[in-house]
């Protein structure tokens, strides 16, 4: 079978047996480091690997000197740790001096609120009762300008209903005349309708007419009822 070329990924998790786990700790270590190297030349930073085995042993690696990498890691964490509490302070007193604005705010908002329902207004100005009846008069029409487009806007929707209706029963109406008409027509015999004007008698003699008593019709007669003449002797 010819291979794919795909490596078979390996699951990450402790490697169990002692001789493939120290094959590996030395493969993997190898990259590390090579990894660490590249990065320095290419991008120009200071490195510091460090790197101790499962028994022990220190391995480690440096771009310029351990040392070196050691104390301006040591200085940058001091730098850190004192600046770390003056940031703390400061945001801090960012977050009280938001916080009372926001509560400001909030005691200002509700306090319009009150005045807008008629309350609280004894500490008012005439100029600030002037400025809160024009806001309550513009608040006023928009609210009855929204009413009454709401009121149209129901009124159309049942006159369109009441259309509608009225061209449904239009239509059960013809439906209903339709139906009766065909009914009619169904239950009447069409050899017994009499013409208007005209009794039963008439339609009776005229369907039916009388044979005529003269002798001299006897053979006509006899061969309208199909019956063969005899010459009398």
């Amino acid at each position: 079978m010819v291979g794919t070329g795909k490596r078979e990924r390996i699951a990450i998790r402790r490697i169990d047996n002692l001789a493939a786990r120290q094959v590996t700790f030395s493969k993997r270590r190898r990259g590390l480091f090579k990894k660490a190297e590249e990065l320095s030349i290419l991008c120009d930073a200071e490195v510091g690997l460090v790197v101790f085995s499962a028994t022990g042993k220190l391995f480690h690696f440096a771009s310029s000197s351990m040392k070196q990498v050691i104390d301006r890691y040591d200085s940058h964490s001091k730098t850190l740790q004192r600046s770390e509490p003056q940031s703390s302070q400061l945001q801090s007193h960012m977050d009280d001096g938001t916080c009372a604005r926001l509560k400001e705010e909030l005691a200002e908002t509700s306090l319009k609120l009150r005045q807008m329902r008629g309350e609280e207004l004894q500490r008012l100005s005439v100029e600030q009762l002037q400025e809160l009846e024009k806001t309550l008069e513009s608040g006023l029409g928009s609210v009855l300008k929204t009413k009454s487009q709401k009121i149209l806007d129901e009124i159309s929707g049942l006159e369109r209903k009441r259309t509608q209706l009225i061209e449904e029963n239009s239509r059960l109406k013809e439906q209903v005349t339709r139906m009766s008409r065909m009914e009619t027509q169904l239950g009447a015999d069409p050899e017994f309708v009499y013409e208007e004007g005209q009794s039963s008698e008439s339609v009776t003699n005229t369907s039916y007419p009388r044979p005529s008593t003269d002798t001299d019709d006897c053979s006509d007669t006899s061969l309208r009822l199909g019956l063969p003449l005899f010459s009398s002797k």
